[in-house]
């Protein structure tokens, strides 16, 4: 969720100031052409500006939901050019402040619905698939299926490991891939999420196994990056190496 911050005002108002245009003319301000043509023969000056300008929207066109571009070019004008604020600033920090509580409470209530139907839809997803041929469940209710049996070593949850891993979500969207990212990566095997430490140490090196980590094993209602609240995973991971700590 984004908040409402100094940077995030500056950064729509840089952008606003650009694409609407403003210039200066012996100490006047004047309003510019609404539609500035910038191409690669521009002035290398109207480039960064129209560069600057594009990249700050773009990075914060979703930090304040539906923006009226007229009120917030009024805004940045009057304070521009100098002129008298129709609020006081008093009253524009308790609007700005109203407002990011109103968006946090939108957030919270969000969440909270997701973390809801997440949690259901997790656990249809295992009840059938834990009828599947060949997949297990744990006590703790981790579910896996073997995809080749390794023969090395066994780790232990105090142990380092090397493996390669693909991350699903139940819709079938990659959200993490070391396999991607064209190396395997290592890891203290308790120091993960608590599906994966159990899960690991059921293998042994040169083993590949699907996981089907519920979500109280994965990431819970706090959820991560890419991934909503109560979301159950499916990792596949291959053990490449255990190495003592």
């Amino acid at each position: 969720m984004k908040k409402i911050t100094t940077l995030t005002i500056s950064a729509l108002a840089s952008a606003m100031l650009l694409t609407t245009g403003c210039s200066t003319n012996n100490g006047n301000k004047e309003t510019a052409a609404k539609s500035v043509a910038v191409t690669e023969q521009s002035p290398a000056a109207e480039k960064v500006g129209y560069s600057l300008g594009f990249m700050m929207a773009e990075g914060n066109k979703d930090a304040v939901e539906n923006l009226n571009l007229d009120t917030f070019e009024k805004g940045f004008r009057d304070g521009y050019e100098g002129k008298e604020s129709a609020l006081t600033q008093e009253q524009m920090q308790k609007v700005l402040m109203d407002y990011q509580k109103e968006q946090e409470e939108k957030f919270v209530k969000d969440m909270q619905s997701k973390a809801g139907e997440n949690k259901t839809k997790g656990a249809a997803f295992l009840a059938e698939n834990g009828k599947k041929a060949g997949v297990k469940t744990t006590a703790s209710g981790l579910q896996y299926k073997v995809i080749t049996e390794g023969k090395g070593k066994m780790p232990k949850a105090t142990d380092v490991v090397e493996v390669n891993y693909e991350g699903k979500l139940l819709d079938g969207k990659v959200f993490d891939s070391s396999y991607e990212r064209g190396e395997p990566i290592e890891f203290p095997l308790n120091q993960v999420i608590a599906g994966w430490t159990e899960g690991l140490q059921l293998m042994k090196e040169g083993g590949k196994y699907e996981f089907y980590i519920p979500s109280d094993l994965a990431y819970g209602e706090a959820g991560n990056a890419g991934i909503e609240p109560n979301s159950t995973l499916i990792f596949t991971v291959e053990l490449l190496k255990v190495k003592a700590k």
